[in-house]
């Protein structure tokens, strides 16, 4: 429920945005806006996550994901909107974002252990992506029925669930069996270099890391918000059904991969194979970029959406369970930065560059330029597996 809020405010907001103010180099601040607190925070966030109770970090991200929420409907509602306003509200909103990552990511860990920590990960991830899928259908449908005010401010209450649920949840470290774990103290961005340096001689999280940042740096999810203009040059500029379902193309895939490789034990956690499947991944987003077919956009963006799950999924479990006990929550949180933060980067190559080229041409372009990155990974994965044998 907490995904499906952040989305369907995604979908008001983004559609007001361009109704409003019909700049791309503004969508392109919007990917900026959101994601750049994961580069600058997620570590710290991460640290937050070993040194206190992850489910009061949950609780208190929910409660600035309200007030984002409640806060473009006091705008909405006054008629009172500026590009700045948007601005600090997208802001706040990525905030909310990088403060229950790192959290939400140690309870899953908390709540099932190493042993079953891939299958735990990709069900989250499909129960994450259902939220997301019904996102769209329901921000659609609330902006056909209620209008974009009463919307955004009735959805404001679905973040309530998770709040109470966490109240009195079972999990945390007054839960842990055994002798309590150390918690290092928080040294700010002390941490980052840290991190770095203890997880430097391990090639699988480097290589997940690199390969998290590097489909972010290029690709991320800039086309989301860019999703009005390419529903518009595909025919469709109403914000409807079609709309909708160019947003939820990405969610429908990725519920839909969750379903197959959790119920058929698909795909065990291997860095060539995550790898192989960002390469895949990149010719579905190339093939979505420059399709002038609407029935081919929304297939590719399906299975784009398939092999975004299945590869994040994946990389998340191979950092999660090769991070040191005492550190698993900075480890995913350099994670996170990599995998979120990098996106910020995707509203300049993605946004800002269709500002100059089209966005047609700039997330086709930057597809290509993240398959040549992949195939240099692959390389470098190939090397250091063979590498111990030689010594």
């Amino acid at each position: 429920m907490a995904m499906m809020a952040d989305n369907i405010e995604h979908v008001i907001s983004y559609w007001i945005i361009f109704q409003k103010f019909h700049s791309p180099a503004l969508a392109g601040f919007a990917v900026l806006s959101h994601w750049l607190p994961f580069l600058l925070f997620s570590v710290y966030s991460g640290a937050l996550a070993d040194r206190f109770d992850p489910r009061r970090i949950i609780q208190f991200g929910m409660v600035m994901f309200m007030t984002a929420s409640l806060g473009w409907g006091v705008l909405f509602w006054t008629d009172s909107l500026e590009q700045w306003h948007a601005g600090v509200l997208l802001v706040i909103h990525g905030m909310s974002g990088v403060l229950w990552g790192p959290a939400s990511q140690l309870l899953i860990h908390e709540i099932v252990g190493p042993k079953h920590l891939q299958s735990a990960i990709r069900l989250s991830s499909t129960s994450r992506q259902l939220g997301v899928l019904m996102g769209p259908a329901i921000g659609g449908g609330l902006l056909l029925t209620v209008g974009a005010t009463y919307g955004i401010l009735l959805n404001a209450l679905f973040y309530l669930p998770l709040i109470y649920w966490l109240w009195k949840a079972p999990y945390g470290p007054r839960f842990r069996e055994g002798a309590p774990t150390k918690r290092p103290a928080m040294r700010g961005y002390q941490d980052i270099v840290s991190t770095i340096r203890t997880i430097a001689s391990n090639p699988i999280i480097v290589s997940m890391v690199l390969l998290a940042g590097l489909a972010s740096l290029f690709v991320g999810n800039a086309h989301q918000a860019q999703m009005p203009e390419f529903a518009h040059d595909l025919g469709h500029s109403d914000a409807g059904l079609h709309y909708s379902i160019l947003l939820a193309g990405n969610a429908g895939g990725a519920l839909i991969a969750g379903i197959i490789l959790e119920s058929r034990s698909m795909l065990p956690a291997k860095p060539r194979t995550a790898i192989t499947l960002v390469m895949l991944w990149c010719l579905a987003v190339g093939g979505f970029a420059v399709t002038g077919s609407y029935p081919l956009a929304v297939a590719l963006l399906f299975i784009a959406g398939f092999l975004n799950l299945s590869y994040n999924s994946m990389a998340q479990t191979l950092v999660q369970l090769h991070a040191p006990q005492e550190i698993r929550g900075r480890v995913i949180g350099l994670y996170n930065m990599s995998s979120n933060g990098m996106k910020a980067f995707s509203g300049i190559t993605v946004g800002f560059g269709g500002a100059l080229i089209g966005i047609q041409w700039s997330l086709a372009l930057s597809a290509l330029a993240l398959l040549a990155t992949m195939v240099a990974l692959m390389s470098f994965t190939a090397w250091t597996s063979v590498k111990p044998d030689s010594n």
